[in-house]
């Protein structure tokens, strides 16, 4: 099976250097700055289950994409998916798979909309990775799990080609029947982590050890879920016992990604991991006179965008 992977940083880099570590066939779309540095260092990862250093990983960019593959293994931030649309469409063919990593839901639409359903898995990824300033992947926790499936809960051939593709590679890796629960469950937790995280700029302890963060907490994952539910995704009460604990564990230095990208002044995925979700709610539309927890750390989040706009965008102070 000949594998795209749709970038090379922190998810992509993991991954499809895991892939590539066991042999599969795997090339990274990547832009010119990172095919340069894959060229001179090659891709190197560091991780608690090994380490990992292929020198000049078979790389391709945009502007050259001409062969079509037949899976294409797409993890870009939400914000950058309509570039990395164009950019990996040559090599979509009659028979690609994309398997799209991203959070939330709203992606689905959108390659959806371009590629044809389907072209469309389910997918979900559970890691802690980042790129460091040298460019190398340094993966964070003792969890690299690869989740996906037919959206339509069929055990398809093709599937059961990835799955054998995917088996024994060095993550773990799992065929969902009902992927898309599980991707909104995931949407759910993270929603409210992040929300709350970046709201209260804190981590799930200090929250907790705050008059009414616990409350918040609850409120805010109730209204996750009672979303999810009216969209015909119920939770399952597994999930719900789960993330209950995990949000509201007393010494928990948890926080969300958003908050740390926050805290360096990057972009943040607001639209898609908080506003599709509030979009989804019929409270948004049936009662605008009162704030929800989602509605308040989504504004709190769209006015964190706006400050870091006028930043970027404001001419430099004369000096004297």
């Amino acid at each position: 099976m000949r594998i795209l992977v749709v970038g090379a940083g922190a998810i992509g880099g993991y991954f499809g250097g895991r892939l590539l570590q066991a042999h599969r066939d795997v090339t990274f779309l990547v832009r010119r700055r990172r095919a340069a540095e894959l060229a001179e260092a090659g891709l190197i990862v560091k991780s608690p289950f090994g380490d990992i250093h292929i020198r000049r990983p078979p790389t391709v960019l945009a502007e050259n994409l001409v062969q079509k593959f037949d899976l294409i293994l797409l993890s870009s931030k939400a914000y950058d998916l309509a570039g990395a649309m164009d950019s990996l469409a040559p090599a979509v063919g009659p028979e690609t798979m994309v398997l799209p990593l991203l959070n939330g839901m709203r992606h689905l639409d959108l390659l959806d909309q371009r590629f044809g359903r389907l072209h469309i898995l389910g997918g979900q990824c559970v890691i802690a990775a980042t790129l460091d300033a040298q460019g190398t992947v340094v993966h964070l926790n003792d969890i690299h799990r690869l989740t996906f499936g037919e959206r339509d809960q069929v055990i398809s051939e093709r599937i059961g080609r990835l799955a054998s593709t995917l088996n024994s590679v060095g993550f773990d890796s799992r065929l969902s029947e009902d992927i898309v629960r599980e991707m909104w469950e995931k949407w759910v937790f993270l929603a409210t982590l992040a929300g709350v995280t970046c709201l209260m700029r804190a981590s799930i302890g200090d929250i907790m050890a705050a008059q009414g963060g616990h409350d918040l907490i609850r409120s805010l994952l109730d209204e996750c879920c009672t979303i999810a539910k009216r969209a015909g995704h119920t939770p399952q009460l597994a999930f719900l016992a789960q993330a209950r604990a995990t949000l509201t564990a007393r010494d928990s230095s948890m926080t969300a990604s958003m908050l740390r990208d926050i805290e360096a002044n990057r972009p943040v995925e607001a639209d898609h991991i908080l506003g599709d979700l509030l979009q989804r709610s019929e409270h948004a539309e049936a009662d605008r006179n009162q704030l929800s927890p989602l509605a308040a750390a989504f504004a709190h989040l769209k006015a964190y965008e706006a400050r870091r706009l006028r930043t970027l965008t404001a001419p430099p102070e004369a000096s004297e």
